[in-house]
């Protein structure tokens, strides 16, 4: 996709393209990778089924599999459980697979079946169960630890389909006012801020003020919160932004944010002027429908290089 520059003329953004016929500059598929055959984990949402897609458009080889208790939108993804997780490793190495790529929501399973545990997994149900009471992200990278140190390695989708992450530039023909971009500004400091203390990857900034920051119920919710109160605030017509960002230090492999229709519906109920994001570091989710659903609510969406005013 060929962005628009923000330096746009006359508030209008012309020539804004989808993001699959993004230039292919950073490539379909990184050459980093080879020819090796990937397997996808699959977690919950639109993005294993994106990843899937680009892959297969690419003619890279490559197969989906899920944990055993969610619901993918992979056709032919192949369920695995968590109590068998080394024996799972092993025979995807006996099919071949040098590299596994983690995407989707994650949910950990709330219990786990001790008669399901075969001998080599039984052995790391401690260290597994350890991470289940520890939450969703530490289930997630227990299970990447123990794949790495079976001998797979763990890759980013940066590192497979880099042009699922845009490029800096507007995705909608709206463009932000200075005011806006001011609070975009703010919005970006906040976001690094709690992502010191891993709070979370968003927050809403109007006119100055922070409205809201993203926390363990994530994005929506956030969102919601914001609309279900903007008639208590003064001058509640559209203002304010939605900026999203990894945290600090986050391992990049796994968990970056996401930008798509629900976001976009959800921030234009909150009154808000638009939506940004780290450039590079965040994934447009059906990307079509999202710029479309902006363009037809008059957001604007703009993926901004750190530290760009």
């Amino acid at each position: 996709m060929t962005p628009q520059d923000l330096s746009t003329q006359g508030g209008q953004a012309r020539g804004v393209k989808p993001l699959t016929n993004q230039s292919t500059s950073r490539g379909a598929v990184s050459a980093l990778m080879g020819d090796s055959t990937l397997a996808i984990i699959a977690g919950e949402g639109v993005l294993p089924r994106m990843l899937s897609e680009a892959l297969t458009r690419a003619g890279r080889a490559h197969i989906a599999c899920y944990p055993h208790g969610l619901e993918v939108e992979v056709v032919g993804a192949e369920e695995f459980f968590f109590e068998r997780s080394i024996a799972f490793i092993k025979s995807l190495q006996q099919r071949g697979i040098e590299q596994i790529v983690m995407v989707g929501k994650f949910v950990r399973p709330r219990s786990l079946n001790l008669l399901r545990f075969e001998g080599s997994t039984l052995m790391a149900a401690p260290r597994i169960l350890a991470s289940l009471r520890s939450g969703d992200d530490a289930s997630l990278r227990a299970l990447a630890q123990i794949i790495e140190e079976h001998g797979l390695r763990v890759v980013g989708i940066e590192d497979v389909a880099p042009n699922l992450l845009p490029e800096p530039g507007l995705y909608a023909s709206s463009v932000p006012s200075d005011l806006d971009r001011a609070d975009v500004e703010r919005a970006a400091y906040i976001v690094e801020a709690i992502s010191q203390v891993d709070v979370g990857q968003g927050a809403v900034v109007a006119k100055g003020l922070c409205l809201a920051t993203e926390a363990l119920p994530g994005t929506d919710a956030m969102l919601e919160w914001v609309a279900a109160t903007r008639m208590d605030r003064p001058n509640s017509c559209r203002s304010g932004v939605l900026y999203k960002a990894p945290k600090l230090n986050q391992d990049r492999r796994m968990d970056l944010p996401g930008i798509g229709p629900t976001t976009v519906a959800k921030a234009a109920a909150a009154g808000l002027a638009g939506i940004a994001w780290e450039a590079r570091s965040a994934l447009l989710l059906d990307a079509e429908q999202t710029m479309g659903d902006a363009e037809r609510l008059g957001l604007f969406l703009w993926s901004r290089e750190p530290n760009q005013g």
